[in-house]
């Protein structure tokens, strides 16, 4: 696991309809209760996801000496001290931390210092613990202004260097925040660049309609609506089709409460990753799927998208079908967002696994998939560009 990692305060609301949170009003007290510390970021919830799922996993970020930077690593120590052994402790710089506003029936709002994220590069990559690594993870480059203000020039070297040490290599987004220098980034330019290094592209369906195509990403953003129920079929698809064609092997695009939807190519160009078998890369290629989301109650959905991510790579990891990686992808993240913070709810992969068997209940898509196909023992969407429906 590699790139982003900060500090979450998360402070827990009262529920939904008591005065201390149904409304949060500039120049306003507002009650809360007890705050939830907890390591945050993509390195720190999708590797401590996958490590509490069974994975071997290590974790390569960058923190300063300072308090939170401490914090940072004691936070990590009390899950396992072999998770701190890649991150890097610099000098007289600022940790990164995130404020959490979280309340009940409201969408959350982060408060945001990237601090050391800023500076990180590939010369803070432990590459000497890669030996014998399998699989490579960069997570949130637009919260990291290294990797978008040379136009991703250090985003694409560090992956290109995982793919040649032959590890499969995937990549996660972030939204930046309004009026950052991220979110003004020329990213068409860094995905070009970045993605003939990712074998699986992982970002949310709201991050590349910002970074693909902004005229549609800021007439829907206006509405108030959740993007993702907006968005058409079509659309999800053109939007796959385009991140392929610029070089990456699949993507994987996560829709919220909408689930997970992948394509992938035609040709798995994973030559570098020499563990996977010629029946493996058959079986991925020219693949076209959506996993409806499992029902549950909803306490948090901070990091519930990087969970998603960590059971997405655990299935890679045990050689599963894109069916079975599919659907425990959305099963862990709907373990992750019953609690509050991001992978306190995750368990073994087992334990996971049962719960599927067990005739977990999905939630419907909430649209109609014309030309689509159900299939019923998966469970699983398989769309009309997948070689198994033609």
């Amino acid at each position: 696991m590699c790139g982003h990692i900060s500090v979450d305060i998360i402070p827990r609301f009262h529920r939904l309809g008591e005065p201390s949170s149904s409304q949060l009003t500039p120049g306003s007290l507002i009650e809360v209760g007890e705050a939830q510390f907890c390591t945050g970021g993509s390195v720190s919830n999708t590797g401590i996801a996958l490590h509490q799922l069974g994975t071997n996993v290590r974790l390569n970020g960058k923190v300063s000496d300072d308090f939170l930077g401490s914090l940072t690593l004691n936070l990590l120590r009390g899950i396992d001290p072999v998770l701190t052994e890649g991150i890097i402790q610099a000098t007289g710089e600022t940790s990164s931390y995130t404020l959490v506003v979280n309340p009940p029936g409201i969408d959350r709002t982060f408060l945001h210092c990237p601090g050391t994220n800023d500076t990180f590069s590939e010369l803070d990559v432990a590459w000497e613990q890669s030996n014998g690594a399998r699989h490579f993870h960069f997570g949130y480059p637009p919260l990291m202004k290294g990797m978008y203000a040379d136009s991703g020039d250090r985003l694409s070297s560090i992956l290109r260097t995982a793919q040649e040490k032959g590890m499969i290599v995937s990549l996660d987004m972030a939204m930046p925040g309004k009026g950052t220098a991220a979110l003004s980034a020329d990213w068409i330019s860094i995905l070009t660049k970045s993605l003939p290094y990712v074998d699986v592209f992982m970002p949310s369906l709201e991050e590349m309609l910002m970074m693909v195509n902004r005229e549609l990403y800021e007439q829907l953003a206006h509405t108030g609506e959740e993007l993702c129920d907006l968005v058409s079929v079509e659309t999800i698809q053109e939007l796959a089709d385009s991140l392929l064609a610029l070089g990456c092997g699949m993507v994987v695009l996560k829709l919220g409460a909408s689930g997970l939807y992948m394509r992938t190519s035609q040709q798995l160009l994973l030559d570098h990753a020499n563990h996977l078998t010629p029946e493996w890369h058959d079986e991925w290629s020219n693949r076209e799927l959506w996993a409806p989301c499992y029902r549950t109650q909803v306490a948090g959905t901070t990091g519930a998208g990087d969970c998603t991510i960590a059971g997405f790579i655990h299935g890679l990891l045990l050689n599963l079908g894109p069916e079975d990686t599919m659907n425990g992808a959305v099963a862990v993240g709907a373990f992750s967002v019953e609690h509050l913070s991001a992978t306190s709810g995750i368990k073994p992969w087992e334990t996971i696994q049962a719960r599927v068997s067990s005739g977990w209940e999905r939630l419907p898509l909430g649209r109609q998939l014309n030309g689509w196909s159900w299939e019923e023992k998966p469970g699983i969407w398989a769309g009309p560009a997948d070689k198994l429906t033609k």
